[in-house]
């Protein structure tokens, strides 16, 4: 360890760490828009200027590229430093639109937060700004205004090192320079092009999903998990406050998922996701399952539980598909109330979609379901010939989720079906029972790895829909019921 100093106080900072890094984890701030943790350090913002104590007057020096000495010391905030980062502010919002009014990164923006915090005068320019391109179709996912770009190539740097994809770069140079894609299309297939929408620290790159679709002040952000593959990624879901709900026009948006966005989570996806996370409501805001049935008829809540505990009761070779996207609470239910009357298979519940990457070596995994290891970890995986896990005289299977074929299941086998969605598989079960999803509820998935990440509810579940987690409970006869 070195010991070094920040405005007058010891420190300690790992040997090779910059001053930017040191700071960073002993609780102090220095600004920054190019710099970012995971990418490599460009140095070309210049906002993140310091003042190194020296005799002889010392020096300016930026914090993301110095390396820290021993006794060195450092002043993150005084004067000198503040009148640089003023001036290196008026330089970069030179030629910068003032449109912060109809800018998506309105409240996000760090640009607004510095000049706020360190300039806060008009430009002392009175030529005028160079104009660049408006709304530039980037990908059919994003678009770019090249006015607001600051040049910190973060989103460069991003496809160069992280995706691999090497799919943007720089034109000309100066007040001219410009990002592009290259030629080859390649933004387009990249993975994780959204990230670069995170990176970018002010309103040039933007999401056609959430453009002009609502302000970060109305929303709010709740944790958790992409269901997309079993890497499980920490996710915040956007949507709406209460406080900000809609009273007319479209109502809906206020039980709807805005945006979803990376939760840095070092143990499973550190601070990215792919695309595929950020298409979440295509998942959830499919047509809903919101009504109990019987043979395709509907009826109440209360008479389809007690039908489907009457076929469990009088059933002697039950078999139970269960589902991969349930959660260790809904495993740890079915296992106590039904598992031991149900021979009992996993199945996987969603497959790679055509054109969908199957698996990369960033975070893509090839199992597209979240919580098929801790399922696995209490019950078999389905055989590839699934006909083969009923016997000859099965005589009831359950169902739990989506992706199974009800033409692979015996003719003669009465059927429950457990599921959140609109599907025609509905009407063909004995009993129908309408469940919530993971934006309903609470709970936890398991990793292909073993780590254990946490979602939380954002959404209440509509009245005739049951958690299956209590469904269960409800469902499993009584010791020596039978039907």
């Amino acid at each position: 360890m070195i010991e070094f100093f920040i405005n007058g106080n010891p420190v300690q900072a790992e040997d090779n760490q910059t001053v930017m890094q040191a700071a960073k984890a002993n609780g102090y701030f220095i600004p920054y828009f190019c710099w970012h943790p995971q990418l490599s350090v460009p140095g070309n913002c210049r906002i993140c200027m310091v003042e190194v104590e020296a005799d002889g007057g010392g020096w300016l020096d930026i914090a993301c590229n110095m390396p820290v000495t021993r006794g060195m010391r450092v002043l993150t905030d005084s004067e000198k430093v503040r009148a640089r980062r003023k001036e290196t502010l008026q330089f970069i919002t030179l030629n910068h639109p003032v449109d912060c009014g109809i800018c998506d990164k309105a409240g996000e923006c760090t640009l607004q937060d510095y000049h706020f915090e360190y300039n806060g005068s008009p430009s002392i320019s009175r030529d005028a700004k160079v104009h660049a391109t408006k709304h530039f179709p980037l990908s059919g996912r994003i678009t770019l205004d090249n006015e607001r770009c600051i040049m910190c190539t973060r989103c460069v740097r991003f496809t160069r090192e992280i995706s691999k994809t090497n799919s943007l770069g720089v034109i000309d140079r100066g007040d001219h320079s410009l990002i592009r894609p290259v030629g080859d299309d390649s933004f387009e297939h990249d993975a994780y092009s959204d990230n670069v929408v995170d990176l970018c620290p002010v309103g040039a790159l933007l999401s056609r999903q959430f453009l002009h679709k609502a302000r970060v002040w109305y929303l709010l952000p709740t944790p958790s998990v992409c269901p997309g593959c079993e890497r499980g990624c920490s996710v915040n879901i956007w949507h709406r406050k209460a406080e900000w709900k809609l009273h007319s026009l479209d109502t809906r948006q206020n039980a709807r998922i805005d945006r979803v966005t990376p939760l840095e989570n070092p143990a499973v996806n550190g601070p990215w996701i792919c695309n595929k996370g950020r298409d979440l409501a295509q998942i959830f805001e499919r047509a809903r399952a919101e009504q109990a049935m019987q043979k395709g008829s509907p009826v109440e809540l209360a008479a389809a539980i007690a039908s489907a505990r009457a076929l469990i009761a009088a059933a002697k070779r039950p078999v139970a598909l269960v589902s991969s996207w349930a959660s260790n609470e809904e495993l740890t239910a079915y296992d106590a109330a039904l598992g031991k009357r149900f021979a009992s298979h996993v199945k996987a519940d969603w497959q790679a979609a055509p054109g969908e990457v199957v698996e990369d070596e960033v975070l893509i995994r090839a199992d597209k379901n979240p919580n098929g290891a801790a399922a696995r970890a209490l019950f078999p995986a389905l055989p590839a010939d699934a006909r083969s896990a009923f016997p000859s005289d099965c005589d009831l299977v359950l169902v739990w989720g989506e992706g199974f074929s009800f033409a692979q299941l015996p003719p003669k086998a009465k059927i429950i079906y457990l599921n959140a969605w609109l599907q025609p598989e509905n009407g063909h079960a004995d009993v129908f029972l309408p469940i919530s999803v993971q934006t309903e509820r609470s709970g936890h998935y398991t990793n292909f790895k073993g780590v254990v990440s946490a979602f939380e509810a954002c959404f209440a579940k509509k009245p005739n829909v049951a958690d299956a987690e209590a469904l269960f409970a409800a469902i499993a006869p009584a010791q020596g019921e039978r039907g």
